[in-house]
């Protein structure tokens, strides 16, 4: 058994390659942010490197964050109340380059996997691009790929040590301009939705893109104006699927819950209450944080 966690531990030391995707979609800074949005909610993607066609190299990132930013009110908005004086649509046909962040964090193919979940949890972001010494992209890393090796370090620790208690919620009746707002003033990527101590469900900036990238959005545009999207309520945007936790399990199997549900948090419930949430960033978080 010890002889498992001296070498689990060593997996940490391993470099990011031989956990990153390095099959990675770019697109050009010419794309429109709708199409942008369509390939992320297509493919599942919460980021999209952004790279020049005929150098490859990567020009910027778009995130799920960003989007939210841009739809939500947040300084990325300005595309829609200024430069399109509020026509969505008009917005949506903008290129990408617009709202992309110019600034990528990355990391090199020999970076170590302790090293790149340290960067995750201090930068707080959910994925980061390999590039190479020419700023061509060779891969990406995300904290679920990190939180595989992590996890299989040996560890006594239970949801209840490492949750979020009392977390921030939302209602089934609240608009996705009231969550958006949420999101970007506190950097959320989720809010539990309740209503009269009942957990509905949780509201994701994916759940928004994906409303935003799958049609549906143009269904509610009637003036073009951004209010006739972000006037729907939660309910009508969330997803459908909810898996829960309880605060005494492991976090070994609330992880491995995670992977197996392919979600990024679970809510925590005791005595049919929330008493918390848990994510994937706060087992990286605690994870990494383990002596080599």
């Amino acid at each position: 058994m010890q002889k498992n966690g001296r070498n689990n531990k060593n997996n940490k030391n391993n470099l990011v390659n031989e956990i990153s995707t390095a099959d990675v979609i770019t697109v050009s800074p010419r794309m429109s942010i709708i199409g942008a949005v369509e390939t992320m909610a297509e493919k599942g993607f919460r980021r999209l490197p952004v790279a020049d066609s005929g150098t490859g190299k990567v020009l910027g990132i778009v995130t799920a964050g960003d989007i939210i930013n841009f739809i939500g009110g947040g300084e990325k908005f300005n595309l829609v109340s200024k430069k399109h004086k509020g026509n969505m649509i008009a917005a949506l046909n903008d290129s990408v380059r617009e709202i992309m962040s110019p600034k990528v964090l990355s990391v090199r193919e020999n970076s170590r996997i302790q090293d790149v979940a340290a960067l995750i949890v201090n930068k707080k972001c959910g994925g980061i691009p390999i590039l190479d010494c020419d700023g061509v992209i060779k891969g990406i890393v995300t904290e679920r790929d990190v939180l595989k090796v992590l996890i299989s370090q040996d560890n006594y620790l239970t949801v209840k040590d490492v949750m979020t208690p009392s977390p921030y919620i939302t209602s089934p009746d609240n608009t996705v301009t009231s969550v958006a707002k949420e999101m970007i003033v506190h950097r959320f990527r989720r809010l539990p939705v309740v209503s009269e101590d009942v957990l509905f469900g949780i509201i994701t900036a994916m759940d928004i893109m994906k409303y935003v990238g799958n049609g549906s959005v143009f269904k509610k545009l009637v003036t073009g104006n951004v209010s006739d999207i972000m006037s729907v309520s939660v309910r009508e945007v969330m997803s459908d699927n909810l898996y829960t936790t309880s605060p005494e399990i492991s976090i070994r199997d609330a992880a491995n819950q995670m992977l197996e549900k392919n979600v990024g948090a679970l809510p925590v419930i005791e005595n049919s209450n929330l008493v918390g949430v848990i994510t994937e960033f706060d087992l990286v978080r605690v994870l990494s944080q383990g002596g080599d």
